[in-house]
C-alpha cells in the first residue's frame, strides 16, 4: 500500500511540474494555432467535438485503441503461435482507431489555456509516441520479426498507459471539457430575477436565479433565458454576440440557439440549459425548463 501511495504522489508531483513548465509554451502555442485553423470549418468542428452526440467525442474514441492494443498485448503474452494473426489484426485495428482519436483530442486541446495546455501537450506526445511504436510493431510483424513486434507492442502499451494517466488527470482533476453547468442547482419554481423595465428590447441581462447564473435576452418582445455559463469551458455567455436567434460564446465561439439552448456550432457538445420565462406584476420570473427536472 505504501509503495502504491508513493508512486501516486510522485506521479502527481510530475504532472504539477509539467503544469509549471512554461518552456512548453514555445511548442504548444504554434501547434494550437495550427490546429485552430484546421478545425475552423463548422462541420469539422462539430464532428470532432461530438456536438451531435451530446457529449465530447474524444473520451468515447479512446476506448477503441486502448482496448484493441490491450487485447493485443494479452494475445501476444498468452496466445502463442496460434494467436499471432489475431494479435496482428488487433494492433492494426488499434492504429486505425488511433487516428480519429488523436484528431478529436487535438481539437479539444486547442481550447485549453496555460497549465492545462502544457499537460495536454505531454499527453498528446505520449500517445503519439505510443502510436509510432505500434506502427513500428505492425511493420515488424509483417516482416516476420515477431519478437521485435511484440517488444514494440509492450513498449507502446506502457507509453499509452502514461498518456492515459495524464489524460485522466486533465478530465477528472482539472475538469477539462466537462459540462460546466452540470452541478448547477436550478429553481424548479417560478423565481423573480429582475424588474421587467430593466430589460429593454435587444438587451441582455445577467441575473441570479436562486444561486444559478442566468442570461436574459429580449428580442422583438420575446424573452429568452439560458444558463449564462457556457457548458463547454465556463465562458460568460451573457457577454457573447447575439445574432440570427443565436448567442456566440466569447471564449471559444460555441453557438447556441436562444430558443432552446441547442448547439449550432462546437466546440460545445452539451446544449445550454434553458429556462421558462414569464412576466408577472412587472417582474421577470424564470424556472428551469421541464425537460431539465
Amino acid at each position: 500500500m505504501a509503495s502504491a501511495t508513493t508512486l501516486t504522489s510522485q506521479a502527481v508531483r510530475l504532472v504539477k511540474r509539467i503544469e509549471r513548465a512554461e518552456v512548453l509554451d514555445r511548442i504548444a502555442k504554434p501547434v494550437q494555432q495550427l490546429v485552430s485553423r484546421c478545425v475552423r470549418p463548422t462541420a469539422m468542428r462539430n464532428a470532432l467535438s461530438g456536438t451531435n452526440l451530446g457529449h465530447p467525442l474524444h473520451p468515447l474514441l479512446t476506448d477503441l485503441p486502448i482496448g484493441m492494443w490491450s487485447a493485443a498485448a494479452a494475445v501476444d503474452a498468452l496466445g502463442g503461435p496460434a494467436g499471432e494473426s489475431a494479435a496482428d489484426l488487433l494492433v492494426g485495428a488499434g492504429i486505425a482507431a488511433a487516428v480519429p482519436t488523436a484528431l478529436s483530442g487535438f481539437n479539444d486541446w486547442s481550447d485549453t489555456y496555460g497549465p492545462d495546455t502544457r499537460v495536454g501537450l505531454v499527453h498528446a506526445a505520449a500517445n503519439s509516441a505510443a502510436l509510432v511504436m505500434y506502427t513500428a510493431s505492425f511493420a515488424a510483424r509483417k516482416l516476420g520479426r515477431r519478437g521485435a513486434g511484440r517488444a514494440l507492442g509492450f513498449a507502446g502499451l506502457a507509453t499509452l498507459t502514461v498518456g492515459g494517466y495524464i489524460g485522466g488527470y486533465l478530465s477528472f482533476v482539472k475538469g477539462v471539457n466537462v459540462n460546466h453547468t452540470a452541478f448547477e442547482e436550478r429553481p424548479t419554481d417560478w423565481t423573480t430575477v429582475a424588474a421587467d423595465e430593466d430589460l429593454h428590447d435587444g438587451a441582455t441581462l445577467k441575473v441570479d436565479a436562486g444561486g444559478a447564473s442566468v442570461m436574459l435576452h429580449r428580442r422583438d418582445g420575446r424573452l429568452h433565458a439560458l444558463a449564462s455559463t457556457c457548458t463547454h469551458m465556463g465562458g460568460p455567455l451573457d457577454e457573447g454576440n447575439i445574432a440570427d436567434g443565436c448567442v456566440t460564446c466569447p471564449w471559444h465561439g460555441s453557438v447556441f440557439q436562444l430558443s432552446d439552448g441547442a448547439v449550432v456550432r462546437g466546440p460545445a457538445s452539451t446544449p445550454q440549459p434553458m429556462y421558462e420565462t414569464r412576466v408577472l406584476d412587472g417582474e421577470i420570473q424564470v424556472r428551469a425548463a421541464a425537460s431539465l427536472y
